[in-house]
């Protein structure tokens, strides 16, 4: 067994928060308990928490507390903010343009409205997975309901150009969801999107709890249906402990952004200057705007799952993509989407930093990276 341990997969998921954890033990301490649609003290105490952590990631996110719709995760927001928006709205035919390097629970959810009728576009990237802005203008000449683009992407850290796809689209009459998982604590909130999304434990709190923060005049079609919870777009009892634990995460994400951003490229430079020293390796996205904390890199005429699997043995955590699509023998459908070939997007292998990253782990990476490779290519 390994006796270094790092953790370079944040994309994946990251560890609990010092200040979520804190929470946590409170709230085992406090006996919190309670279903918040109860009448009764137990019911109302929750309540109460409930809604100070709406009214935290309300005033987060410039929002009304009555846009906070809490989910079990960045899946199920998606899920809801596309199902919800174009089955919620049948006054025209619904349309709907997706960028080809979405998240699974996007283009999954996609695909699926396409089968029910939906008209859906998928829109290219370039070389360097950026998205192409002039297909997103010649869709849009085409009555649209919703674009949906992600803010980060998570295999590549590559930037969508939020603003300016918002700017189109609601000029077009369209409205706009942004998969905003990867971005919140890197980058600003897409506050200017008709919906976003956020996941609890991408930011340090516990799986199990995420956001759809929705204008309040859209009217979604709820996916699970039951009890009037969440505006009656989610039934089932709130999660009252893991909600607070988002809306602390969320705080400590955002009033850290930009101290963390400088550090986490810094993190980034190291690595990818280290990288680049090794024969047959290259940057994936490197000429795109990238957030902090992402690196993939393709390892010419290595299996990046052998890769991985060696990296395991020596301590340390990395990713072929995305978790969602981890155990697939199918290339990653980002990279593909950007041109690589099925080879290379096989080759590749992602580094995610974040909170707990510190410049000896990306040391100690780069140090046994070459003999690493060296034995895989023997």
């Amino acid at each position: 067994m390994a006796s270094v341990r790092i953790y370079l997969d944040y994309n994946a998921t990251a560890p609990l928060s010092p200040e979520v954890r804190d929470w946590l033990i409170q709230a085992l301490e406090l006996d919190l308990f309670g279903n918040a649609s109860s009448v009764h003290w137990s019911g109302q105490r929750a309540r109460k928490h409930l809604e100070q952590a709406r009214t935290r990631i309300a005033q987060l996110t410039l929002r009304k507390p009555s846009e906070i719709i809490f989910t079990s995760g960045g899946t199920e927001a998606n899920n809801l903010a596309l199902r919800g928006a174009l089955l919620g709205d049948r006054t025209r035919s619904p349309r709907l343009l997706v960028s080809a390097v979405e998240h699974p629970s996007v283009l999954e959810p996609a695909r699926r409205l396409a089968r029910e009728g939906v008209d859906l576009e998928i829109l290219p990237v370039d070389r360097n997975g950026a998205l192409d802005l002039e297909a997103l203008r010649r869709a849009l000449q085409r009555p649209t309901t919703l674009v949906s683009v992600m803010a980060v992407n998570n295999e590549t850290g590559v930037e969508s150009p939020v603003s300016e796809v918002i700017r189109l689209a609601h000029a077009a009459g369209a409205r706009v969801h942004v998969d905003a998982v990867q971005a919140a604590g890197k980058r600003p909130l897409p506050v200017e999107a008709d919906l976003f999304t956020l996941s609890g434990h991408k930011l340090g709190a516990p799986s199990g709890i995420g956001a759809l923060i929705s204008r309040e005049a859209l009217q979604l079609r709820p996916e699970l249906l039951g009890g009037p919870q969440e505006r009656g777009y989610r039934g089932g009892t709130e999660p009252i402990v893991l909600a607070t634990a988002l809306s602390i995460a969320l705080e400590r994400a955002e009033a850290e952004r930009e101290i963390e951003i400088v550090r986490l490229l810094a993190l980034r430079d190291r690595l990818e200057a280290g990288l680049r020293l090794v024969p047959e390796v290259s940057i994936v996205g490197s000429e795109s705007a990238r957030a902090p904390g992402t690196t993939s890199a393709i390892f010419s005429g290595i299996e990046g799952d052998a890769l991985l699997q060696a990296l395991d043995l020596a301590g340390i955590a990395a990713s072929s993509g995305s978790a969602c699509s981890s155990g697939s023998l199918e290339p990653s459908h980002v990279l593909l989407a950007m041109g690589f070939s099925s080879e290379d997007a096989k080759s590749a292998v992602r580094f995610s930093t974040g909170a707990r990253t510190r410049p000896e782990d990306i040391d100690a990476l780069l140090s046994c990276l070459p003999d690493l490779l060296g034995q895989l290519r023997r």
